[in-house]
């Protein structure tokens, strides 16, 4: 099995080179590309190239993360800027998945032999389209993807909430045409062709899916999140899904390491709260170098009462000047705060979560807090969430061991962490965050479907009028290669002309 697993991500980096796009506009028609490709090898390609999000993106808006340096192409959204290098990456990197996508599943329609493939390949592309919905609101969907199939060049952008009614039908579907006697796919990095596994996996996503209605519809949330766990959600860690690396494909997401390492630090918010809780995932997650600029030769130091975070809002020069700003500031070529830990979280053989678990149980809590799940036990669910986030790290390099049970314990009787049903959904979706360091784009899309933790906008400048940054907006390509469809869209999702509210619109979920 590990032969055909390498055989196949050896695959999955060759049709990355070969076959890349910037957007949902272009197809390349190549003949020698991937059009007549194995639609399982289509479906492993798609599984790798799958984004979370992106450490000066998400990151950034939910204060995990940021790079405190202002030198033009770094400032981004932890300036309250728009900044188009950053937003055309994600473009991209949805972009080309969903057409590999669309081009595998079109390969394989009517054939009855390949129906759990098409069923998980359908699971695969809605859990694509839930990211691209809910980092930038109305895109491509409909037509997305189908220029080398149909001619369609400049394609459409689909109202995200109708998007949305349209994920939860495919979800189902797919999941409920998952058959254990059914085809092997062993092209499946995820879960090895595991269909009980594809199944409890497709009904948490549905059970993310239906906790985005909290606000806007909670009759609709309490419908899908309760038909969701009565199908079967993830049990254990071992139904987690996670991508793995070796030394033949390496976690992109985390090349940051070798890349001017002086940019990046932590945030105080997280910080803040790993120390609130003397929170035992800190060691794993970020420390600090001798040289900010050479992080690869030495560990980190982890100890957590040596920690600082970077503070929210300032840049490497207006932070020296704050009450306890490191003395001297300037360290090594960098700033004397955390980084991230580049032989843990951030190694280049560190595992990325999509669908976990932790995040399944703490959703659920949530849901159960709120009557939607009859029986449903909020603390034990919430306490079942910590754990099995804490486990999640048993899975880094490093070389720091798992989290002992012992630690766990005392963490979830830290009265800070404590669960009580005064306090519940603070308590509920601040874990969440936390547990989410490890997948950006979730972490900010549930605080701001859940409001928590209380964080403190970034004031750098009035660019967002005191607010938060709540959707990505579109690639400024867009304007010239779909432009009646990108303007259409602005318009229907709200954009000013003069794009002074591109980053505060919400998309259809988000909810004041």
């Amino acid at each position: 099995m590990k032969t055909i697993r390498n055989i196949i991500i050896t695959c999955c980096v060759f049709m990355g080179l070969t076959g890349c796009d910037k957007g949902f506009e272009e197809m390349n028609i190549n003949p020698y590309a991937i059009n007549d490709l194995d639609a399982s090898f289509i479906f492993a390609n798609s599984q790798q190239a799958l984004s979370f999000g992106s450490w000066e993106g998400e990151a950034t808006i939910a204060q995990y993360f940021q790079n405190a340096y202002d030198q033009g192409a770094t400032s981004g959204f932890q300036f309250n800027e728009n900044n188009n290098n950053f937003n055309q990456i994600r473009w991209g990197n949805y972009g080309g998945p969903i057409k590999n996508l669309v081009q595998g599943l079109h390969n394989i329609e009517g054939d009855p032999t390949r129906n759990n493939l098409r069923s998980m390949m359908r699971i695969w592309k809605a859990l694509i389209f839930m990211n691209l919905v809910d980092t930038h609101g109305d895109v491509p969907y409909s037509e997305a993807g189908r220029a080398y199939l149909d001619q369609i060049f400049t394609p459409k952008y689909d109202d995200d909430a109708a998007i949305y009614e349209s994920l939860y039908t495919e979800i189902r579907e797919a999941s409920l045409a998952l058959n254990p006697s059914g085809d092997v796919v062993t092209a499946d990095l995820i879960y090895d062709g595991n269909i009980t596994k594809w199944q409890r996996m497709a009904n948490s996503l549905l059970v993310r899916l239906g906790m985005r209605y909290s606000k806007l519809n909670p009759t609709r949330a309490a419908s899908i999140v309760s038909e969701a766990f009565n199908a079967g959600v993830m049990q254990t860690n071992a139904d987690d899904c996670v991508l793995f690396y070796n030394a033949l494909y390496t976690n992109g997401m985390n090349g940051i390491s070798g890349n001017n390492p002086r940019f990046y630090y932590m945030e105080k918010p997280l910080i803040d709260q790993l120390k609130l809780k003397n929170d035992p995932r800190s060691k794993y997650i970020t420390g600090k170098y001798p040289d900010p600029n050479n992080v690869l030769n030495t560990p980190p130091d982890v100890t957590l009462a040596n920690q600082q975070g970077f503070p929210v809002g300032y840049n490497n020069v207006t932070a020296a000047a704050l009450p306890g700003a490191p003395v001297p500031h300037t360290k090594g070529g960098g700033v004397d705060y955390s980084q991230p830990n580049y032989f843990a979280m951030f190694a280049l053989l560190a595992p990325r979560f999509f669908i976990t678990n932790s995040q399944t149980k703490l959703l659920l809590a949530e849901a159960a807090f709120r009557g939607w799940i009859p029986g449903g036990n909020a603390q034990a669910l919430y306490e079942e969430g910590i754990r099995a986030s804490m486990g999640q790290y048993t899975l880094y390099p490093g070389g720091y061991g798992a989290i002992s049970v012992a630690d766990q314990d005392a963490y979830i009787a830290d009265p800070n962490v404590a669960y009580n049903a005064t306090d519940a959904l603070r308590l509920i979706n601040t874990e969440y965050w936390v547990s989410n360091v490890n997948n950006p784009l979730e972490g900010w899309s549930n605080f701001r479907r859940s409001g928590w933790p209380a964080l403190s906008p970034n004031l750098y400048n009035n660019n967002l009028n005191g607010g938060f940054v709540r959707r990505v907006p579109y690639p400024t390509q867009e304007s010239g290669s779909n432009p009646d469809s990108y303007f259409a869209a602005r318009a229907a999702m709200g954009i000013t002309e003069d794009n002074s509210n591109d980053m505060t619109v919400r998309v259809f979920w988000d909810n004041p």
